[in-house]
């Protein structure tokens, strides 16, 4: 299965893990090339960058039309939601749209972790992700 992985730049070593899972377990996984170098600390300017202007960073790489083209040519999503700002299972802005790109065009969504306590959390539920409660064998 082509998989889309999603989910905070604040986890790039732990997407980059998962990425390699699910090539060992036969799916195709995608994820920007630059999220690599994000996870090993050499895409220092990219990194230096997020932490200065996240906005300028998001348009002048394309990230958003870049991550829906990728959800667009799969066939799922896997959102990578970790406990982030204190919250468990964090999903941000960025993540739910992303969520909401595949809900469109009717590809799977696969939450790693549950639903996190968001004022958003209605229109998560209502998209209707298979949550995998920590387990990328239960994809399917």
């Amino acid at each position: 299965m082509k998989i889309t992985i999603c989910g905070s730049v604040k986890f790039a070593e732990k997407l980059v893990e998962i990425y390699h899972e699910l090539k060992e377990m036969r799916h195709e996984p995608m994820m920007h090339k630059d999220m690599f170098g994000i996870a090993d600390g050499t895409a220092k300017e990219l990194i230096n960058g997020i932490s200065a202007n996240h906005a300028e960073i998001k348009r002048e790489h394309n990230f958003i039309k870049w991550w829906y083209d990728c959800i667009k040519s799969g066939d799922a999503v896997l959102v990578c939601n970790f406990d982030k700002n204190g919250i468990p299972n964090y999903i941000g802005g960025n993540t739910l749209m992303e969520i909401g790109f595949a809900y469109i065009l009717n590809k799977k969504i696969f939450l790693l972790n549950p639903i996190p306590e968001m004022g958003y959390k209605d229109e998560i539920i209502a998209m209707q992700p298979t949550v995998l409660n920590g387990d990328l064998n239960k994809i399917s």
